[in-house]
């Protein structure tokens, strides 16, 4: 269960939603002289520490007026005092979920930290996620062991889904004598964090949890962007490219790509701007329908006419609804991480598009169908994601170091701060399709809409029970139905389904 958020008001009317701290539970604690106050790498830098009353602004945009108010947290960085002595901690680092460029990044970058700033030399790698803190062995980590595993895509500790039970990992972590936890994860993981946190809390244990957060989706609330993201979008290029060379070199050619996105959009889109060579994109954000003027097979037979070839790009949780339609009900199942397991929509529309394009245009498509999203993520994190790794580890050491525990590190508008957990995972970020990028890219790749939506929907839904009851009613001996009231007259040779009527068509 999360816990509530310590809310303050500054002076300026700033309020700062805050990070616990060790002292809340274990009052008295002795502090210790940061090392790094006679680091020689750190004596150039012309402020020092950061002081407990800097903070950062969730708005960057403000009005002039109400200059000083608006959410405030906590600004990450080095603290003059800490509340652990380098060796005396005991740390532990765990890696969940699914796989992101960057992971090992961060992993050498944290121990590599602690070991060179803070001067620990007991620092531990949980192996298998949640589960491995009470069913697999440690293994040792020095910046030896970790040197070059930042040239590899995964991850070094391997991972998993599920196995979290909060009372066995704080056991686990209890027996263990760990003091630092680092947990490098999406929004389960960081949901699992919190509840890590509150129970040592409970427990009253000295046990600093920093939460790193991580999503290939950039799906996660509050911060700019999640690590692994540019890298994404940078390798989805060359998934479009060969869409593009594909299409371009033969007549009525589409080339489909599938990205990851199961809510968000936003791989999807970055790749979309970036790329140029892309007719259409569509996200989950943004509902889309096949037939009728506006949709999306008359905007692709356009495409066609006009460029002799297309290409589409989707994210992986577009069309669900749209799928569930023509295709009944969605599986209702979930993985163990707690997501829905959803309809392959690249597959589903190149079928439609080929078998609708034959059927009605007497068109045969040349169609190209790209799934990367597997290579996406297991690809090592490029040098962008490299210095931003670095730099969410380095954040996360000096924030469990000055006794800050049960936050997740990123950066608010550019610079990192310390965010409750609760606070980040409270909701997940959707792209703004009312927004200045969404308008980009639809200027962009010139798409429709999709403005008429419901409407086509409602029509469609309209057509299929007409088509269901003229089949009951034949199947039954009868020559008439009754659709909105009305008898029709069936046609009694009729074996096949009436095919759906495209919408708009009289």
């Amino acid at each position: 269960m999360a816990s509530a958020m310590k809310v303050s008001v500054g002076n300026g009317g700033a309020v700062l939603e805050d990070v616990p701290h060790l002292t809340k539970w274990l009052p008295g604690l002795p502090t210790y002289e940061n090392p790094l106050k006679h680091n020689p790498a750190y004596s150039a830098v012309r402020q020092y520490f950061v002081e407990d009353t800097d903070v950062v602004a969730r708005d960057v945009v403000v009005n002039v007026n109400t200059t000083g108010e608006g959410i405030h947290f906590r600004r990450a960085g080095l603290r003059d005092k800490i509340y652990f002595k380098s060796e005396d901690v005991r740390a532990c680092i765990v890696t969940c979920g699914g796989l992101c460029p960057g992971i090992n990044t961060v992993i050498r970058e944290i121990v590599c930290g602690l070991w060179t700033q803070y001067g620990v030399r007991d620092i531990s790698g949980i192996e298998g996620g949640y589960r491995g803190f009470y069913s697999r062995n440690t293994i040792s980590l020095n910046p030896k062991v970790v040197s070059d595993i930042h040239k590899r895509g995964g991850t070094y500790l391997k991972s998993s889904r599920g196995g979290h039970d909060t009372h066995k990992i704080v056991d686990s972590i209890q027996d263990r004598g760990f003091d630092q936890v680092y947990i490098i994860g999406g929004d389960g993981t960081q949901k699992g964090a919190n509840a890590i946190h509150e129970e040592c809390k409970r427990r009253g244990l000295k046990v600093a949890v920093a939460g790193i957060p991580k999503t290939i989706d950039n799906d996660l609330d509050v911060i700019d962007k999640s690590f692994g993201f540019d890298t994404a979008v940078e390798e989805a290029q060359r998934a479009i490219n060969a869409a593009h060379v594909e299409a371009e070199s033969i007549h009525n050619g589409i080339g489909v790509v599938k990205l990851m996105g199961r809510y968000s959009g936003y791989i999807a889109m970055h790749a979309t701007l970036a790329s140029r060579d892309v007719d259409l994109c569509l996200i989950p954000e943004v509902p889309f329908y096949l037939h009728g003027p506006g949709g999306l097979i008359e905007f692709v037979h356009h495409r066609l006419r006009e460029n002799g070839h297309m290409v589409i790009v989707v994210a992986e949780g577009a069309g669900q609804e749209l799928m569930a339609e023509t295709m009944g009900s969605l599986d209702k199942m979930n993985d163990a991480s707690g997501n829905k397991l959803l309809l392959d929509v690249g597959l589903w529309l190149c079928n439609h598009l080929k078998e609708h394009f034959l059927k009605a245009f007497r068109e045969p498509l040349n169609l190209k169908y790209i799934d990367p999203t597997y290579m996406i993520r297991a690809i090592p994190s490029n040098a962008s994601d490299n210095v931003y790794c670095t730099l969410l580890a380095h954040s996360a050491i000096h924030g469990a170091m000055a006794g800050y525990c049960g936050f997740t590190v990123g950066p608010v508008n550019v610079r990192h701060c310390y965010i409750p957990i609760a606070r980040v995972v409270a909701t997940s970020r959707r792209v703004n399709v009312a927004d200045r990028m969404w308008a980009r890219l639809m200027s962009s790749t010139n798409q429709p809409n999709f403005a008429q939506y419901s409407h086509a929907i409602q029509q469609s839904r309209k057509q299929n029970a007409t088509k269901r009851r003229e089949e009951e009613a034949l199947s039954n001996g009868s020559s008439t139905a009754n659709v909105n009231g009305d008898d029709v007259k069936l046609d009694s040779t009729q074996k096949e389904p009436i095919e759906m009527i495209e919408i708009g068509n009289k």
